[in-house]
């Protein structure tokens, strides 16, 4: 599952190239609540500081004929793939989102509004077919008119291409252009985030595109402000402006080259010395250094992103929903946010990010879910382990990537573990090997996992990839098998088009989620950059594909000299 809007990412799900390095100092941007091995549940956080303080209003430059260049400083290497039919990771999609134009684009938040498109689209046979029309006018980089058939092609071809962005469109039937600027998309059946998601289809130029797909995957042409200009495999993509972009407004910056910085000490240098423009991601350990530092700011936006503990519900003592529940006992997931995170997350209790929840008007009763969840109680915990007749010796494999606030929460668990008599072998692994073994299902692998997944404002997004059975050993490798409907719930709530239907099943399956504990909801990693005080109008959006944004309805970035 990839686009705009929804990316498994290295950051996001396993990542190397990790948010926030492991190592924190307790109470530097922590709260004052009471931590997991004093006397309370750990939930106070009166001193983490909102993300919404690190948003900042608009800038407008007094000369508009400017040529800037700016350097941005990537978390984790791109997999280097720029054909949106392909990518898969968000950091190339950085790159291609200012390339290509969507058919729809995210607002400044997680609403969609038509691009190339023109209008929303018409629906009809009960939310399984689309009509959608499109702008007259708009050229690709070569000159080539965009067309219906482009943008049909470009919903098409993940799906008969079998890239791994099949899954986001996997729904569709047919999409087939009715002439130049209309065309018509068939649903095999009613898909409720069609209109809030999938229609954010970046569009490709068919011709140009399956002339020679191996070369347009380096070279691409899209429609975007900003066009290639030079590219260097494993070290930077750079790209210019298209002085004959179609759309209004016209970018301020000339030239925008990313490297990757993958080095959390290296990419916090060099903004503090000023020799970058931006860094994607603030580490938390470096917040208040980089939030008290001159001449750089901090920029912030929640985000869709959803990190979690999962247990092998397929072999081992966690196929006990009593073992689970007493390892979410023996330790505190707020206070480690807190501690670890501070002001760069919010803890979760749910698989619905709070931004996915408000963005997509679910109303899902959050607080209630938020009493349901496990609070730290050492003896609780104990005790559950004694009455399930786990060994003395159970020292359950964690794995996580290296690295990474994932990996230190692993260690918390570890070490908490061992404070009620057992213990934990924590296991940091690179990107390639935790590919290899998240999802094996095998007890001598992993008896639990830290992983994560970032979407949008539709909950499908979540709960097919993550909890349905047809993605066990795919996108999940928890194999819970579930009670009663929960599998055909979440299959059901995909399928429809009735948002208040879907909301109902979503409770039922979210209720069992926390009852059962597959997996435990760990928090919501925000969208952060920080960069120098002479970048103006910069704004993090909670699409961590999106950042840096630079030129849209809201927003035009430039540099003061």
């Amino acid at each position: 599952m990839v686009n705009n809007q929804q990316v498994w990412t290295r950051r996001h799900v396993l990542a190397s190239g990790a948010a926030v390095s492991a190592a924190a100092v307790a109470g530097c941007i922590g709260g004052n609540g009471d931590d997991d091995d004093g006397n309370g549940n750990g939930n106070g956080d009166d001193d983490v500081a909102d993300i919404s303080e690190y948003q900042h209003d608009g800038e407008e430059p007094d000369d508009t004929d400017r040529s800037d260049s700016l350097e941005f400083l990537q978390p984790a290497d791109r997999d280097e793939d720029f054909d949106p039919v392909v990518t898969f990771d968000s950091y190339s999609m950085q790159v291609v989102n200012l390339v290509f134009d969507g058919l729809y684009e995210w607002d400044d938040g997680l609403g969609l509004e038509p691009k190339i498109a023109d209008g929303m689209p018409e629906e009809e046979d009960d939310g399984e077919t689309y009509f959608i029309d499109i702008q007259d006018g708009i050229e690709f980089h070569n000159g080539d008119e965009l067309t219906a058939s482009d943008v049909a092609h470009s919903f098409m071809a993940p799906v008969e291409e079998e890239t791994q962005n099949a899954a986001t469109y996997a729904m569709i039937e047919s999409a087939e252009a009715i002439d130049d600027h209309s065309l018509e998309v068939n649903l095999e059946h009613p898909y409720g985030p069609f209109t809030l998601a999938t229609i954010a289809v970046p569009v490709v130029p068919e011709d140009v595109r399956t002339e020679d797909t191996d070369a347009f995957n380096t070279d691409p042409i899209g429609s975007g402000p900003f066009q290639f200009a030079d590219f260097q495999e494993g070290e930077y993509v750079e790209l210019e402006r298209w002085d004959d972009y179609w759309d209004d407004p016209q970018p301020y910056i000339q030239n925008i080259r990313f490297e990757a910085t993958p080095d959390d000490a290296n990419r916090v240098a060099q903004i503090l010395a000023g020799d970058t423009d931006v860094i994607d991601t603030v580490p938390a350990t470096e917040w208040d250094e980089v939030d008290g530092a001159d001449g750089v700011r901090i920029h912030g936006s929640r985000s869709p992103s959803y990190m979690y503990l999962a247990f092998n519900c397929n072999e081992g003592e966690t196929t006990d929903p009593d073992v689970r529940r007493a390892v979410g006992h023996s330790f505190s997931m707020q206070e480690f946010v807190n501690e670890r995170l501070g002001p760069a997350a919010d803890a979760l209790s749910s698989p619905i990010p709070q931004i996915t929840n408000e963005e997509g008007d679910w109303e899902f009763p959050v607080d209630e879910w938020q009493d349901q969840m496990p609070e730290y109680d050492p003896d609780q915990a104990q005790e559950l382990l004694e009455e399930a007749g786990v060994p003395d010796d159970w020292e359950p494999r964690i794995i996580a990537p290296e690295g990474g606030p994932r990996e230190a929460l692993a260690e918390r668990i570890g070490s908490r573990l061992s404070e009620i008599g057992y213990g934990a072998d924590v296991q940091g692994m690179s990107f390639a090997t935790l590919v290899d073994t998240y999802n094996t299902g095998n007890v001598d692998d992993y008896e639990m996992y830290l992983l994560g997944w970032t979407g949008g404002p539709d909950p499908d997004v979540y709960y097919y990839n993550l909890f349905h059975e047809s993605q066990a050993g795919i996108g999940q490798g928890h194999f819970y098998e579930g009670q009663g409907e929960f599998h055909d719930n979440i299959l059901n709530a995909r399928e429809s088009a009735d948002q208040e239907e879907r909301r109902e099943l979503y409770i039922d399956v979210t209720e069992e989620i926390i009852e059962y504990m597959p997996v435990l909801p760990a928090y919501s990693e925000h969208n952060t950059m920080a960069a120098r005080e002479e970048v103006k109008d910069l704004h993090a959006h909670p699409a961590v594909s999106y950042n840096p944004r630079i030129v849209s309805d809201y927003q035009n970035t430039w540099i003061d000299e």
